[in-house]
């Protein structure tokens, strides 16, 4: 399963404009790209959401050979709940941890080296406080479930992640595609995974020719898919086909056919630019206020 890759977490955000302060000005990472959709989409991207929403691709370098984040920002949705189910994404940046400091951004020390902070919203992201590798300081991607045994049969038999670590005393294992991509944790939480309303999605990549072997798998062994293989465009970009399942937790995956996913992925480089324009566009912050009501709270 060497050509699968890993690729990105989905995250709703309701403020964007504190949500994109977090990610280039404390993280330091690069926006890649930045899209504008009328409508939303046919694989629920954006959640189960149909008005306009916007996608915004952050991350320490190209997609190509790093783990960014999706930013899906859905206009009029100012807040989501929380669940159980992401537990963190872990970054080695002691960059991070400085423009943390200087900033004033909360940080909580939780090991030798080790700090937890939070994406607005409430996401929680744990920085290692050691210089930044050359190559992705994106390491980890922390999920909960709620029964490790099974959920490590899927990611691992079905899936064809490979199993490179566990640790029973904190209920862990990691594992992943390559030992040069970033991992996926699954960590039991000892009960039932809620998902809130604030739920992501793994992207996951494979050859194209996979995606039917993939969904065709899965109709086998009785598992769930939320979108049989479908394609999606993207305003003069390239058009890519993807599948969704979910996994025994409910945890949405999104596997997306490589070779188009390349071509749409091109680093944008007035993806900033973009973005800025987008968020100095959006009125709705001035238009609920004018009007004594408040964004929706998913």
């Amino acid at each position: 399963m060497a050509l699968r890759r890993a690729l990105h977490f989905v995250f709703k955000v309701g403020d964007r404009a504190k949500t994109a302060t977090f990610y280039r000005d404390v993280l330091g990472m690069k926006i890649l790209r930045h899209e504008e959709f009328e409508e939303g989409c046919k694989a629920t991207c954006n959640g189960p959401y149909d008005g306009k929403w916007s996608k915004t691709m952050v991350g320490f370098g190209p997609e190509d050979d790093h783990f960014v984040a999706e930013l899906t920002y859905n206009y009029g949705v100012g807040e989501y709940k929380l669940g159980n189910d992401f537990l963190g994404i872990t970054l080695q940046s002691s960059q991070a941890v400085s423009n943390a400091k200087c900033l004033g951004w909360p940080l909580t020390e939780v090991g030798e080296a080790l700090y937890l902070t939070q994406a607005p919203g409430g996401y929680p992201f744990y920085l290692v406080d050691k210089e930044q590798p050359h190559n992705d300081p994106v390491q980890k991607v922390c999920l909960g479930v709620s029964d490790l045994q099974r959920s490590t049969h899927y990611w691992s038999t079905l899936l064809g992640m490979k199993v490179m670590d566990k640790n029973e005393e904190k209920k862990t294992v990691l594992m992943g595609f390559a030992d040069s991509q970033c991992k996926l944790e699954l960590q039991d939480i000892g009960g039932m995974v809620d998902h809130g309303t604030a739920f992501g999605r793994i992207a996951l990549s494979c050859p194209r020719e996979q995606l039917p072997v993939i969904e065709a798998l899965m109709k086998k062994e009785n598992q769930k898919i939320l979108t049989p293989l479908v394609s999606l465009d993207t305003p003069g970009k390239a058009t890519v086909e993807v599948v969704i399942l979910a996994d025994p937790d409910g945890h949405e995956i999104c596997f997306v056919g490589d070779e188009a996913f390349r071509q749409l992925s091109m680093l944008d480089p007035k993806g900033n630019e973009f973005l800025d324009k987008a968020m100095a566009e959006d009125k709705s912050d001035e238009w609920f206020a004018k009007h004594n009501k408040q964004k929706t709270a998913a």
